[in-house]
This record gives structure tokens, sequence and C-alpha cells, in this order.
């Protein structure tokens, strides 16, 4: 999943001259000694950039438009080593258009008792300083993350790389383009939204194209390329064939494998990150898109089913967002099917008709061709498999007529131990916190959508904080929830966000 960027972070430390031309050495020095430690910690996903110290209007402004015009900055860090007049960072700030991070934090990490005189009072005053800085930017009503602590402490540099994945998530909302293969399904409320008003909000192009455009490009794909996709398919996966004919299976298999071709040269040359397709909708198509979906899914496409394009641009983020993370468990779409209600066991069966990424599988994936009963078309080929267990959150985007929501669920992902032998789909088992009844109930009352983009791989945090970034309205739904609380929540809500 290649953004053509090797984004970076820019760390812009404040003082002034007040102190003398041997106290902003200091001062630059310790900038330089903290850059370079955060950079080795093996903690951080980006690389920081340390920029000269600040200490005038001028100075400030430049480095606040610089880091605007540079397309791999995707934000600024600052800190306050000593005492930084507030007013001189008010035009900077009014004209910088990035993620920005307050790290309050101070180059030492105890006071020196024996030796702390004055001089070190003055140099080393970020608790001051910071509290200037953050004086002014709540007073400007700007959106930033601040993190509090010892600049080296492990906890800490976690907390800065868990939100430089936020900024590049807002960095890179505003260059997702989702392709709508016709329309949503009809008579569905959730799956529609104002698609002027996401333009503008999260910086998202929303177009639409009609089947028969790419199902030429479907039909144009050569049976060489398709076999060779198709022995791809079989190197890689276990085949279910369930007393079907091999070679009628295999033929199944490779309307697939042209059906991926087919998209994805589409999405290249179109120049889209995402996709929705609705079975309703599909002249010129063999079979619904199953298995290729699932396979664009895990290359870091986004998708929504029945065209859901909120949820389609919401798991292209979230794939972004989480790109390079260690020991990744995976980001998919997903769809609430069926609860489970036997007390101590609760629980929501998880899955969609066919399309579920392949990288939250706990399995090697398997194809199988199956019937199915939407679509008017032949038995389409698809992968099945279990998903990990583990904690994850499934996020829902929807549009309330006059705002955008994102709901939040922590929920947690139980090992699949019962086998589902005519389930012919993938799926997922999880238990929403606080408990299925509570968080079912919040859901509801929230407005979620039966359609998510779910993750391993993400926290409640970084996605509150992508919603701020976007200023937008977020709900949380967790271990602490209750519904008098969520529903004051959301009383409040609908006030600040009117």
């Amino acid at each position: 999943m290649n953004t053509g960027k090797q984004y970076k972070f820019w760390f812009a430390t404040g003082s002034q001259s007040l102190y003398g031309d041997e106290c902003l050495r200091e001062v630059a020095d310790h900038s330089r000694i903290m850059v370079e430690g955060l950079n080795k910690s093996g903690i951080l996903p980006f690389e920081v950039v340390l920029k000269p110290t600040l200490i005038d209007n001028e100075s400030i402004r430049k480095t606040f438009n610089d880091a605007n015009a540079d397309n791999e900055c995707a934000g600024v860090i600052t800190w306050m080593h000593t005492f930084s007049p507030a007013k001189s960072w008010i035009l900077g700030l009014q004209e910088y258009r990035k993620p920005l991070l307050h790290l309050h934090t101070q180059f030492n990490q105890q006071i020196p008792y024996d030796s702390i005189d004055m001089d070190f009072m003055n140099t080393n005053q970020s608790a001051h300083g910071d509290r200037e800085f953050g004086h002014i930017v709540s007073r400007m009503g700007l959106e930033r993350k601040v993190i509090v602590g010892f600049w080296d402490d492990k906890q800490v540099q976690e907390r800065i790389a868990s939100w430089m994945r936020t900024a590049i998530g807002l960095m890179e909302s505003s260059h997702i383009r989702v392709l709508r293969v016709g329309d949503n399904m009809r008579n569905v409320a959730v799956t529609e939204g104002d698609k002027v008003e996401a333009h503008i909000k999260f910086g998202w192009e929303i177009d639409a194209y009609n089947i028969t455009d790419i199902s030429e490009y479907v039909q144009a794909v050569s049976e060489g390329d398709i076999n060779i996709l198709v022995e791809e398919y079989y190197d890689k996966y276990d085949m279910i064939l369930e007393g079907r004919n091999a070679d009628e299976f295999r033929k199944h298999v490779a309307v697939q494998a042209g059906i991926e071709l087919g998209f994805e040269r589409f999405l290249k040359e179109k120049n889209y990150q995402a996709i929705v397709t609705n079975f309703e909708m599909l002249s010129g198509l063999q079979q619904l898109p199953g298995l290729a979906i699932q396979r664009l899914m895990e290359k870091g496409y986004g998708f929504g089913g029945e065209g859901d394009w909120k949820t389609a641009a919401m798991v292209r983020l979230m794939k972004i967002m989480t790109e390079g993370v260690k020991d990744a468990k995976g980001t998919s779409f997903m769809e609430d099917y069926t609860y489970n209600l036997v007390q101590g066991q609760e629980g929501i069966l998880q899955s969609h008709m066919l399309e579920v990424c392949p990288s939250i599988s706990a399995v090697k994936p398997a194809i199988k061709v199956s019937p199915l009963s939407m679509g008017n078309r032949e038995d389409p080929a698809r992968l099945v498999f279990t998903s990990k267990a583990g904690k994850g959150i499934a996020t829902s985007l929807v549009d309330m007529g006059n705002r955008f929501r994102l709901i939040i669920n922590e929920v947690e992902c139980l090992t699949q131990d019962i086998p589902m032998p005519k389930l012919p789909v993938a799926s997922a088992f999880w238990r929403p916190e606080p408990s299925l009844s509570t968080g079912a109930e919040a859901w509801i009352l929230a407005g979620g959508a039966h359609h998510t983009a779910f993750s391993y791989d993400l926290t409640t945090e970084q996605m509150v904080d992508w919603a701020a970034g976007m200023g937008i309205e977020s709900v949380v739904i967790d271990k602490d929830t209750t519904i008098r609380n969520i529903k004051n929540e959301l009383r409040w809500n609908s006030i600040a966000f009117r």
C-alpha cells in the first residue's frame, strides 16, 4: 500500500532571546539530543526532523508555512524549552494546516537538587513555557494532541508513535478517492450520506460509475493473465471442493481472478483507493465480486458493501494508519449478522455475504464455491476462514443529517471453537464492551450502522483523535459505558455539534 510519500514530523522548540546566546545554544543542543534519541528509540514509525529554535514571530510563522508547503511533513511537534511568549505564535498557528502535537516535557528527568540555580531555572522552565503555549492554542480553539511526560520514557514515545499514525490518517484522508460501482442498495438508509459534505470535511472524492464501465475492464483481461493469477490462488490457499468437479470449480475461481485483475486495473488507471459494489447492480459480471474484493482489501484498498462509501473510505483510512505496524493482526470491512444470547457466551457473529479481508484470518484461508441467493449470478468463489482472537475496535461513520458522527466500540474477538460447516463465508465472533446488552443498546442509541470498519491494530484514542482533527463528533463505547452516560453524551453532542 504505497502512499507515494516518505512522511516526516518536524520538531519545533520554542524559546526567546531574553536569556542570552549561551542559553539558546544550550536549548538547541538539548533539542538535538532529544530528536536523535527519539529517532534511535526504534519506537517511532516515522522520522523526526529538528528545526532551528523558534524565538520570534517571523521564525515561527515561516516554519509553520514551510511545514504546510512540504509534502513530506505530516505534522509539527512543539515543545517550549524556556518561556516562549505565546503572542509570537499566533500568526503561525493561524496559518498552519497540518496535525499538531504539543509535547509537554523537559530535557532533564530529575531536578538537580544539589546544583540548581536561577540560570538553570530560567533555561529549563518547560513547566512555565508550555502552559503559555497551551493557553494560546486553547484560546484560538485549535485542535492538537497534548502528550505529557519525560521524552525518553518508553510510554511517552509509544504515545508519540500512536499519534503519528493518527496524523498520517489526517493527512491521507484528503487523498482518498472512492469508486462507487453503481449506487447504494435501494431503500437502505445507513449507506446513504452527504457526499459533498464528506468532501468538505474529510477530503474524500466519491465518484459513481456504471457497472458496465468496470465490467468492460474485467472482460478485457486475457486468459493468460487469468491463468497466472489462478495458479497463485492454488499455491496460496486450500481448495474446498465439497464434491464439486475440480475443473468446474476452477472455472468459478477463474471468474474471480478476472474480476480482481479488471477491477484493480480500473482502480489504478482512474486513481481510486476504495471501492463499493452492490449485488443489485451486476451487469456484465458472471459473479458477485467475492474473492476478488477480499484480495483487493488485503492489498490495501477500502471496501464497503451495498454501496457503503463511508465504510469503504474508513477501511482504506484505517489500513493506511496501520501500515507497517509490527505484528499487525489486520483490518477489514465487517457486518453485524446474528447474536448468540446464551448467558455467559454472548457475542455477535460478524461476516458479510462474501467480502471479509483475509488479513484478519487466524488460519490459512481456503477457497470455496457456494451458491448465493443475492445477485442472480452463478455461484461465486470466496475465501473462508475464522478471525484471530484478540481485542480490537469496530468503527461506524454515520451521517446524522446535520453532522457526521464516528462511533467507536471496543470489542474482543473470541476463538471460534464450534465449527459452522454450512456457513460458506469468513467470520469473526466478538463480544462488544462493556457487554453485549449494553454495547448493542449504546450502539443503537448512537445510530451506529450494521457495517463497520474493524481493526485489531488501532486504538480508541487514535480514532478519537482522528475525529477531533477532522472536526467531527466521536462517541466511544467501552468498558466504562453506561446507558445513562451514553444518553447524556449524545445530548451534549447534539448541542455542541449542531
